[in-house]
């Protein structure tokens, strides 16, 4: 027999409401991770000094 294994199968894009996954190349050991790219939760307001009094 021989030791050649397969590639491993590409997983499509996982997209969420607050965050999108992305599989990773494998490294030297054959593992395959995933990303994950988070998505901005607010707004962030330009702030404004308030008025004296």
């Amino acid at each position: 027999m021989s030791d050649h294994k397969p590639p491993p199968a590409k997983v499509p894009d996982g997209v969420t409401p607050l965050y999108k996954t992305r599989q990773l190349p494998p490294n030297e050991k054959g593992f395959v991770g995933f990303e994950t790219v988070w998505k901005p939760m607010h707004k962030e307001a330009q702030y404004q000094t308030p008025k004296k009094p």
